[in-house]
């Protein structure tokens, strides 16, 4: 009997088990909520919100960017922003500060908008034209000046009217789509945005905004239920410079896009299977340390690149010889095998001393010493001092016997 309950628990847990996992991350009435405010975007505009919302993170530092320097939409704010090291997707929703604040202020719609694109990429797709196909049944979902609406059989494509003018629709997601369907999960409404206008019921227009053509590098492909990456030239995808060491980035490929995870910051996956796969896949992006500053991820080993020292000739390990080493070419792949063994070959001949140029001393200019000239010691005057005639005493004579003093020569007596 206790067998036979065991196998029928171990029976029920792996059912239970399979189903879990048949489950998907979000159910349609968790989709149909989180994409109700951004279903009937321009699907340029909508194939960037979808890849941005991966990055919850730098999301929330392009807000705060975009805060900081009020006034800046379009092109202007996106090049103000080209020393930033966040994804291109980020970048370029700069353009659409309100749009962008949005996100921040709704960052758990964000992330979970992140985790369905990646984790149900076909499921996404579908319900946005699920979600587009009530909106022009209800009548709420016209081409005007602004966009136009294509219908492609089951497809409904949304662009703008003019390529280089965007423009950002708020809807409410109570009138453009009918009555609400799903009880349990009621749509996502924002606040109307700032300076928008009611030009139907429902649906609120506000300025355009300008970028160049070819702005938008992404675009939804409907048929294959993901999203291309059609435009690889923008301005913006171009990686910056970093502040220390040269970043190694794997360029953007034409095609279907593909999660960078270093750009996910360490936050975790919702779906168990989008974390083991993502958290098995190296970086796209590395550092290479620069030598002339303290860089921490000097210690972090490079791809492809023994992380033990170069040994010298006997063993002892080498010092880098950094003389005359300056900052490598910014954002180039690893070197190819012959310039690395020709850079490798240049530090032996610098560290072997027998191939060492022989360096002679200068030869310093004899300098003669100057002849000394004597001088003769300037003559003095000679003073001698007046000699002073003594006194010629004489005697007298007499009883007295005295003497007297003759002053000068030629006197006699008195």
């Amino acid at each position: 009997m206790k067998k036979l309950l065991a196998a029928l628990l171990a029976v029920l847990l792996a059912v239970t088990t399979a189903q879990a996992e048949e489950r998907p991350a979000y159910s349609q009435g968790e989709l149909d909520q989180m994409l109700a405010p951004v279903a009937l975007y321009p699907d340029s505009l909508l194939s960037q919100v979808l890849m941005a919302s991966t990055y919850p993170l730098e999301v929330v530092e392009a807000a705060r960017w975009s805060r900081a320097h009020p006034g800046l939409v379009g092109d202007e704010s996106v090049r103000a922003a080209a020393d930033k090291d966040w994804d291109p997707s980020v970048k370029s929703l700069l353009a659409f500060p309100q749009l962008l604040s949005r996100m921040d202020e709704k960052l758990d719609w964000t992330r979970g908008l992140g985790d369905a694109f990646l984790a149900q990429e076909a499921q996404v797709m579908d319900t946005v034209q699920q979600l587009r196909q009530r909106a022009q049944a209800a009548g709420h979902l016209l081409p005007d000046e602004r966009q136009r609406v294509v219908a492609d059989g089951s497809t409904i494509v949304i662009e703008p009217a003019d390529p280089r003018v965007v423009y950002v629709p708020y809807y409410d997601p109570y009138v453009v789509y009918g009555s609400w369907w799903w009880s349990a999960y009621p749509p996502v409404v924002w606040a109307p945005y700032y300076g928008y206008a009611v030009v139907r019921p429902g649906f609120w227009w506000g300025v355009g905004v300008g970028v160049t053509a070819g702005f938008f590098y992404g675009s939804m492909n409907w048929h294959h239920h993901h999203v291309n990456v059609a435009h690889v030239n923008s301005y913006y995808m171009r990686p910056p410079v970093p502040r220390y060491g040269v970043a190694v980035v794997r360029p953007i490929a034409p095609g279907r896009w593909e999660h960078n995870p270093s750009h996910r910051r360490g936050i975790a996956y919702r779906a168990p299977e989008v974390q083991k796969k993502y958290a098995s896949h190296a970086p796209h992006r590395d550092y290479r340390p620069d030598p002339r500053a303290g860089n921490p991820r000097q210690a972090q080993p490079q791809p492809g690149r023994s992380p033990t020292p170069r040994q010298g000739p006997r063993g002892e390990e080498q010092r880098p010889d950094r003389r005359g080493q300056s900052m490598p070419p910014a954002f180039t792949t690893s070197a190819s095998p012959r310039i690395e063994a020709r850079q490798e070959r240049r530090t032996e001949a610098r560290s072997d001393p027998r191939q060492q140029p022989r360096i002679e001393p200068r030869a310093q200019p004899r300098v003669e010493p100057r002849a000394q000239t004597s001088v003769a010691p300037r003559a003095q005057p000679r003073f001698e001092a007046p000699q002073r005639q003594a006194p010629r005493m004489e005697n007298r004579g007499g009883g007295g016997g005295g003497w007297r003093e003759q002053a000068g020569r030629g006197q006699g007596r008195g």
